[in-house]
């Protein structure tokens, strides 16, 4: 199957049920966002300048458990800012999953190692012959130090919390491209370098792995395909992918930290349709999670109605209204959200935003929910959605194997420059 059996099975389970209520409107994925601060300061990324005046400030854990209590959602993306900073983050996993939720970490890749190597020492303690042997393995790949090592094996007990391998949860690792292409996005020389590190670390520890990638105006569909090759090969379970939307606080960043102009980077919804136009052939070769209808509509093969309230946000300041990208006001409770946003003014219909922002807006957040959830169904949707989804998983790509990943060129600017592996350094 595409997507584990058991984790599909909760989340349809719960979707019927919903319906079978009569229940309109409901949360399928919350974006759980227990904090703004990063250590990247990703280009085309608007949250921790949205946020500014509150990249200090936290949720408590108790707010974050509450959240998905009050929601519902059977899936829980732990998003940011960067998660792994949030100092509850281990308590915060192992009480979404005492709580029989589906755990994303959201997380650009390099905390990742270290929250692994937490996670050695403590169970070095209750099985050192298995650890012991695990380690052999990441030493011989050069995924952990002699020195970190032997850290492991001399850790003292602990009563904290660590992030164990488990059916119910991913790390959901950020790569928009490989290594020269994705550095320069995350503005920051080596993040490819350690997210591939963590990536490895990770399935050889036994963690499930999911990647997800935004497409921008320059981006080369033929390197996304190299990646996704070369993901295959070295075992990650699965994808998401969206088009790069110009939202309000990205483009107000670009403009003023960068001074880039927003329409040369961020895609117009015609530009989305024609970078996709081959997404349901990718959608068979590589492992996407998700619904064949939203690829679909990647393509422009067929329209869907927005449906943000299905994947709503929750942060430091409140429900995040009317969604993840656009801000209008922040909510007490999602049951605010929900009533007293008024839905219809938002998101675009037979061709016509119905707000000047949401024009070129096809991002998953507001339109994968509406082809799982039979917005806009038609004929045929319903089998397409089942034999999408525990249809046959798309086999190994051997092809991978012959991907160079690392191609960046260092600038000594703090980044790479994109330059030619065979072009000269300017002097």
């Amino acid at each position: 199957m595409r997507f584990p059996l058991a984790l599909t099975a909760r989340i349809a389970g719960y979707i019927i049920g919903k319906k079978a209520r009569g229940v309109k409107k409901f949360a399928t994925v919350l974006q759980l966002e227990p904090l703004h601060t990063c250590n990247l300061t990703c280009t085309g990324c608007g949250r921790i300048r949205e946020y500014s005046t509150s990249l200090k400030d936290v949720m408590t854990l108790d707010d974050c458990l509450g959240a998905a209590e009050e929601c519902g959602a059977p899936m829980i993306s732990i998003c940011g800012g960067e998660p792994l900073i949030y100092p509850h983050i281990e308590a915060l996993v192992d009480g979404l999953l005492a709580r029989r939720r589906i755990v994303y970490i959201c997380t650009n890749g390099m905390f990742m190692r270290k929250k692994m190597r937490d996670y050695l020492a403590a169970e070095f303690l209750r099985d050192p012959a298995k650890i012991s042997h695990e380690m052999e393995i990441l030493l011989s790949e050069e995924l952990i130090t002699p020195a970190q090592a032997a850290e492991i094996r001399s850790a003292k007990p602990t009563q904290g919390h660590v992030i164990a391998p488990s059916k119910w949860m991913y790390w959901n690792v950020h790569l928009d491209g490989l290594e020269r292409t994705h550095d320069l996005i995350v503005e920051r020389e080596g993040v490819f370098q350690e997210c591939i590190a963590a990536i490895r670390m990770a399935k050889v520890l036994g963690y499930q792995v999911a990647t997800n990638t935004t497409v921008y105006k320059e981006t080369d569909m033929a390197e996304l395909e190299r990646m996704f090759d070369y993901l295959s090969w070295i075992g990650v379970d699965g994808h998401t992918i969206s088009p790069g939307y110009d939202y309000d606080a990205a483009k107000k960043d670009m403009m003023k930290r960068l001074n880039l102009q927003p329409e040369n980077f961020f895609l117009t919804r015609e530009m989305t349709k024609r970078k996709f136009q081959n997404i349901r052939a990718w959608g068979e070769k590589y492992t996407f999670f998700g619904t064949p209808i939203y690829l679909d509509f990647l393509a422009g093969k067929r329209d869907l109605t927005c449906s943000a309230w299905a994947i709503p946000t929750r942060n430091v300041k409140g429900w995040k209204g009317p969604c993840y990208l656009m801000t209008d006001t922040h909510h007490a409770s999602y049951r605010d959200l929900l009533e007293e946003t008024p839905w219809e003014n938002y998101g675009v219909v037979k061709g016509k935003a119905r707000d000047p922002r949401c024009e070129n807006c096809m991002v998953h957040c507001g339109y994968e929910p509406s082809g799982a959830l039979g917005i806009d169904a038609q004929p045929g949707d319903t089998w397409a959605n089942v034999s999408f989804n525990f249809g046959k998983k798309p086999a190994r790509r051997l092809e991978g194997a012959d991907v160079r990943p690392f191609d960046g060129v260092t600038s000594g600017r703090g980044h790479k420059t994109g330059r030619p592996e065979n072009q000269p350094a300017r002097t």
